[in-house]
């Protein structure tokens, strides 16, 4: 049995799919493409694919990851070419790998994202911004199948910061970008969660729903702050890899990446 790993995306409208959805576009997919799929065993035989840590609905992704288990060897760049020709445009697998270490799942573990808050001037950003790192806690509300529950947002925040960079939409309205990482934690804090700490620290409140778009996932490394490529140790441990670069593969947003 091979097994692939693939970093797929979620842009434009169809961040507002559903994981569901995405399901069963990608089975879909599997069955277009005549991807020999490995299957579970049972009275339902289920094609083995385990999805990994999707995002909310409503927010795009450039860093979503699953892994397929295949009865017979296929190339992974054909592959991609092949799901990608099957798939909607949005929903793009951008890598494929063949999985030669385990535990891919334990190496999410933080996501950097990016929020367009438009109607919010970038100075009122960047004041709430600083109010929130000043914070030892910052407790916010969400509700839950048993009611209300009260976390604390800050602790999982690694870094959050307002972008100096323009907005690149057209038009003089002003609009303010901020750019954060969040350790995957229990309870999870998400990015409207961070929102909502921000409007508890210092009444940010964006006239409209903030674009939410992750731009990376994968193993946090304390000591740098940064986030760095799952799917690298794949690569490294592959028998024709060069020999790897000293230090950890950085994972980076693909060029235009953002939110929409």
């Amino acid at each position: 049995m091979q097994r692939i790993r693939l970093r797929y995306t979620k842009r434009g409208r169809l961040r507002f799919t559903s994981h569901r959805d995405f399901q069963r576009a990608f089975e879909r997919a599997l069955r277009r493409s005549e991807v020999p799929m490995a299957y579970s065993a049972g009275f339902t035989p289920h094609p083995k694919v385990s999805y990994a840590n999707a995002a909310p609905t409503g927010t795009g992704s450039e860093a979503e990851f699953l892994e397929i288990a295949l009865t017979e060897a296929r190339d992974p760049d054909l592959l991609r070419e092949l799901l990608n020709d099957s798939l909607p445009d949005g929903l793009d697998i951008t890598d494929a790998v063949e999985a030669r270490t385990s535990g891919l799942a334990e190496r999410l573990t933080a996501s950097v994202w990016e929020m367009r808050l438009d109607g919010v001037e970038p100075d009122e950003a960047r004041k709430a911004v600083d109010a929130f790192n000043a914070a030892e806690s910052v407790e916010v509300q969400r509700k839950a199948k048993n009611g209300i529950r009260t976390f604390d947002a800050r602790s999982a925040v690694a870094d959050l910061q307002a972008l100096d960079q323009p907005a690149d939409r057209p038009g003089d309205k002003p609009c303010a970008i901020l750019r954060l990482v969040v350790r995957h934690v229990t309870p999870a804090v998400r990015p409207d969660d961070v929102l909502s700490g921000l409007r508890a620290v210092a009444d940010l409140a964006p006239p409209v729903p903030a674009a939410v778009t992750r731009l990376a996932q994968g193993l946090f490394d304390e000591e740098s702050g940064t986030v760095t490529d799952p799917l690298a140790p794949d690569r490294e441990a592959a028998p024709t890899a060069q020999p790897a670069v000293a230090g950890a593969a950085v994972a980076t947003a693909p060029e235009g990446a953002g939110s929409a």
